[in-house]
């Protein structure tokens, strides 16, 4: 495998992992407001 190549999937390899961690992040920031949203609604009652 030639140094380009390397590089290829280098880049390839931390493109995925940012995607990864951006749906990550988009989905623990769901999780809080929806937590949120209920604990405001259980105060409500």
């Amino acid at each position: 495998m030639t140094e380009d190549e390397q590089n290829l999937i280098r880049r390839r390899q931390k493109a995925r992992a940012i995607v990864v961690a951006l749906l990550l992040g988009a989905f623990v920031v769901l999780v809080f407001f929806i937590t949120i949203a209920r604990i405001k609604q259980g105060m409500a009652h």
